[in-house]
């Protein structure tokens, strides 16, 4: 029987508005891998991704039992799950498996990585390495290879290695295969990820994503496109690139071969920046390509925010840039909200901060928010700031888990935390009320009227955004019932009392 790898995708600590969405797709960077790593002689490959798998948590050591593998590979791209791969990476190491861990965090924080049963960190893409580690395991000579596989850390003897460079990069992306998602095992998938960029150099402080974009051609992503529709029926796409205007030629080029071939019978949502309003021609192409939903990353309508961020625009031209991509697509807008700033000036109550974020969101008309609290995640510029002032809770009273965006994480600026720790429920409660669900049946006993006046498409947006915010409330309303917010809150203040 062929050897098992298994790439694992952990599931998150507790139910967060990436939740839903989870259920109905997956990540493609460990997918791609998984990809690469199947097309090798002599293995077999699977993907379980804890956050879409049917009937719950997946019994690990039921899959083990029933298929063990040889060598699993952890996505430590989502600092707020690290707890769980180290549970599950303890878990397999006991059982003699091979354990490498790949992504962000494991990049950042690989002797940290190391130390909790994995033995080997990949710095960077992961679709080189794997072949050459699988390789090395196959031979059972993956001990003594490990110091000639570039890119990777390893501990040899209690000694901390790292074989140069510091992060691995695929210099043609051309040359990686199509995902291939039936390596993803008891999964519900409804919207496929696909991307072509890769790296970003925008420079937001918040953000750990670094390095020179990189991009494949916008045949190459067409031609995944048209693969998985013939050979998986696939509709709905998300485009993961952080910044799909990185390279806009390329861009404008793949949704052109896109709509020549299909109009818009696909459905595509991408994230985007902000002053892709300023492209008109961009965006009506997008538009009749099927692009139906776009993620900009507004942060803040607080200019003293925005600046603290390195973000790179001011406040002023935001609603109108949110009204115009509404005349186009569906506006998700998504707010960092209590950023620590590093301009000076008199700082807003935490009252005043709520204000403006509600005048902002009334006024952009934005179909649906997301609020988050600043996370100075692993690598980024803000997590160096805030450790240097010494505003950082210390991971025992606030662990990696706690890094998801929905919690205080550091000392925030002219409040306590118990203040900030409710500011996104306050925005959002506002935003994702009750009302939604009065309004549904009444809109849609009145489309008959409301289609002569005003038309199918307007009638049917409206409708939608009843039935998101409705669905929006249910989540906001959970996320209140949880006591883990309460208890994280109690924590940190007895901490600050005993200091």
């Amino acid at each position: 029987m062929k050897p098992l790898f298994r790439m694992i995708v952990p599931m998150f600590p507790r139910v967060n508005i990436f939740s839903h969405q989870a259920k109905r797709t997956t990540a493609l960077g460990p997918l791609m891998v998984a990809t690469v790593a199947n097309k090798l002689p002599g293995w077999t490959v699977e993907v379980i991704d804890e956050n879409n798998y049917r009937g719950g948590v997946p019994n690990h050591k039921k899959l083990q039992k029933d298929r063990p593998a040889r060598v699993v590979g952890f996505y430590c791209g989502l600092t707020s799950t690290m707890e769980r791969v180290w549970d599950l990476a303890k878990f397999y190491h006991d059982k003699g498996a091979f354990v490498i861990a790949g992504g962000w965090h494991a990049h950042y924080c690989s002797e940290e990585t190391l130390n909790h049963h994995i033995d080997v960190v990949v710095h960077g893409d992961g679709e080189e390495a794997i072949v050459q580690l699988l390789s090395a395991s196959l031979q059972s000579e993956v001990k003594s290879k490990m110091g000639i596989i570039p890119g990777i850390s390893f501990f040899h003897n209690g000694e901390f290695f790292h074989n140069g460079p510091k992060r691995r990069e695929v210099v043609d992306l051309d040359d990686l295969p199509f995902p291939d998602f039936g390596l993803l095992r008891n999964a519900n998938l409804k919207v496929y990820p696909i991307g072509r960029i890769r790296g970003c150099n925008q420079g937001c402080e918040f953000c750990s994503v670094k390095g020179t974009p990189r991009w494949a051609s916008a045949e190459h992503l067409f031609e995944t496109v048209v693969h998985l529709v013939e050979t998986r029926k696939a509709k709905r796409f998300f485009i993961v690139d952080d910044r799909l205007e990185g390279d806009p030629e390329g861009t404008k080029k793949f949704f052109e071969l896109v709509a020549e071939k299909y109009g818009a019978i696909l459905r595509f949502t991408v994230q985007v920046r902000l002053d892709l309003a300023e492209n008109a021609e961009l965006m009506e192409i997008m538009r009749d390509a099927g692009v139906r939903i776009v993620c900009v990353g507004v942060e803040s309508p607080i200019n003293k925010d925005l600046q603290s961020m390195r973000k790179g625009y001011s406040s002023e031209k935001m609603i109108d840039w949110i009204r115009i991509l509404r005349g186009y697509f569906w506006v998700h807008s998504m707010f960092i909200v209590g950023y620590p700033s590093r301009v000076p000036g008199a700082e807003l109550s935490s009252s005043e901060i709520v204000r403006r974020f509600r005048k902002f969101v009334r006024k952009s008309g934005s179909d649906s928010i997301q609020v988050m609290l600043p996370g100075p995640g692993v690598g980024t510029g803000l997590r160096r700031r805030l450790e240097k002032a010494g505003r950082l809770f210390p991971l025992e009273i606030v662990g990696w888990d706690k890094y998801d965006g929905g919690y205080v994480c550091f000392q925030p600026d002219n409040m306590d935390v118990r203040s900030l720790q409710e500011i996104p429920l306050k925005i959002m409660s506002r935003f994702y009320n009750f009302g939604n669900f009065l309004k549904i049946p009444f809109r849609t006993i009145a489309l008959p009227g409301y289609y002569f006046l005003r038309g199918w498409s307007d009638w049917l947006r409206r409708w939608s955004q009843d039935l998101t915010r409705a669905g929006g409330h249910l989540l906001v309303q959970k996320r209140k019932e949880q006591e883990d917010a309460v208890k994280h809150v109690a924590e940190i203040e007895k901490y600050l009392k005993s200091k």
